[in-house]
């Protein structure tokens, strides 16, 4: 895999939303080396190197023009309406020292037993908490599922191929993807009618809440008018 770097610089932990403006993301930096320190990276530096290294990938930062070692993006924030990223987190680590990380999955091939029986596929993990050395950090697990050839053919922790260097936190008996058998024509119908009940549940509590809203805006409006009335006889007195 090719060197990922991010290329930061120090900044004030102040006037945040104009560095956004100014075309920047503020983030900060932590870990066992040293103290934290607020940064500031350019938008367009931070995005290419999170498409490619995730929260799993060992990213090299620099600040300042001086090198400062390894790091992972441990936490981003995302503004909700225009999907930009407003902030990041920087964890420094050791080399020497073992660390936990989530490692997503992926998925690789077609499994003949969707393709060839209508079997459909149920994945129970997107990813897996490892621990490992830093330097044997691995940025994805793929897993190959054109194994799977027969309808309940399934894929364990246990089954997985992965380094002796690496430790895999969840239990090896747990089941990753499988495939089973297709709905039948009633479970169809039964889902369908389950669905239009939720569905109807949902209109049915919204009518209800606008119902409720609309009688509490009207005892609001009463209870204005009772007391602008209650004012005027005081002032007439």
């Amino acid at each position: 895999m090719k060197t990922l770097e991010i290329v930061a610089e120090s900044r004030d932990a102040k006037r945040i939303n104009e560095l956004r403006r100014n075309g920047y993301i503020p983030g900060v930096v932590y870990g066992p080396k040293g103290k934290s320190k607020a940064l500031k990276t350019a938008k367009e530096n931070f995005d290419k190197t999170f498409k490619e290294a995730g929260e799993s990938a060992l990213v090299n930062l620099k600040i300042d023009g001086k090198e400062i070692g390894k790091v992972l993006i441990n936490d981003h924030q995302v503004n909700p309406i225009s999907g930009n990223i407003t902030h990041f987190d920087l964890y420094r680590v050791r080399m020497d020292k073992e660390i936990i990380a989530n490692i997503p999955i992926k998925f690789e091939g077609e499994s003949p037993a969707v393709k060839n029986s209508d079997g459909v596929l149920v994945k129970n993990h997107d990813a897996l908490e490892i621990k490992c050395l830093p330097g044997d950090l691995i940025h994805d697990l793929e897993i190959d599922i054109s194994v799977l050839e027969n309808i309940d053919d399934l894929i364990r922790i246990k089954d997985l191929k992965i380094s002796d260097k690496i430790e895999i936190l969840t239990d090896e008996e747990e089941v990753i993807i499988s495939v089973i058998p297709p709905r039948t024509e009633k479970e169809m119908e039964d889902l369908e009618e389950k669905v239009e009940e939720d569905i109807e549940g949902v209109e049915g509590a919204k009518e209800k809440k606008e119902e409720d809203g609309d009688e509490g805006e009207e005892k609001k409006d009463e209870k204005g008018k009772a007391g602008d009335k209650e004012k005027e006889d005081k002032k007439q007195k």
